[in-house]
């Protein structure tokens, strides 16, 4: 048999993994949301051939190709799963995976679900990895969060998994497994079906998926603006600071000073 192992490990790992838990139990009990963040692995849309089975009545041609040059667009799933609420919110991007993405995903969920939910809120604890659109190297990131939170006037607290431990993110294991399922077989040939189809993914625990079009279109490559790391709000833990850090929005600054 093969076992597979992790390519590599951080000397940190269960420090951080142990600060984890704790900030997960301390939201937990002050009554504060705790989500899990991520990006799917995006599919192609069009006429494309698909692995998987799909009962059908009658024969659906495909190309027997899924080249990108064949599509007709992409659908790039961006999540906020509700751990408490066993609840997903995925926002199908149409371009590009970035920060901007990223938080505009977090809010969408945040003022048509979360702000509902959590009407008392004094803080949002965000649990991620920490590459792709949500790097906690890049401060491009850092920027929207920043952004973000001055929005909606909550402090959000991020806490990134180490590097090759992305697995043990939630929201890996108990939504995308099931979106996948959701979406096997089916030949994706519009994106409102590749909406419908992700948001009747759902568990016999009850998971609930809720999903959406954000089809802005976002540029890649943006700069983080002048003057940021300077000026910014963002506040790092002293353990581990490169992976725990909180955005404090503008108005709880203002207080504090």
């Amino acid at each position: 048999s093969v076992k597979k192992k992790s390519a590599g490990g951080h000397v940190n790992r269960n420090a951080q993994f142990t600060r984890i838990a704790e900030l997960k139990a301390a939201y937990e009990a002050q009554g504060n949301p705790v989500v899990s963040v991520d990006t799917k692995k995006k599919e192609k849309i069009g006429q494309l051939f698909r692995e998987g089975e799909l009962y059908t009545t009658e024969t659906i041609e495909v190309l027997d190709h899924d080249f990108p040059s064949l599509a007709e667009g992409v659908a790039i799933p961006h999540a906020v799963y509700d751990i408490a609420r066993n609840e997903a919110y995925v926002s199908i991007g149409t371009s590009h995976d970035t920060a901007e993405f990223a938080c505009d995903s977090i809010r969408y969920w945040w003022n048509n679900y979360g702000k509902l939910h959590y009407a008392y809120a004094t803080s949002i604890l965000m649990l991620m990895d920490g590459g792709g659109s949500n790097s906690s190297r890049h401060y491009i990131f850092k920027q929207e969060l920043q952004a973000l939170a001055d929005e909606i006037g909550v402090e959000i607290r991020i806490a990134h998994y180490p590097p090759y431990t992305s697995k043990w993110n939630p929201i890996e294991h108990r939504v995308f497994p099931h979106i996948t399922r959701a979406l096997q077989g089916a030949i994706l040939t519009s994106l409102q079906l590749t909406k419908e189809l992700i948001g009747n993914a759902s568990t016999k625990t009850g998971l609930k998926v809720v999903a959406c079009i954000l089809d802005k279109v976002y540029a890649t490559g943006r700069k983080v603006v002048a003057g940021f790391k300077e000026s910014m709000r963002i506040v790092f833990d002293k353990h581990l600071r490169q992976w725990n850090y909180t955005a404090v929005p503008e108005k709880t600054a203002l207080a504090i000073d």
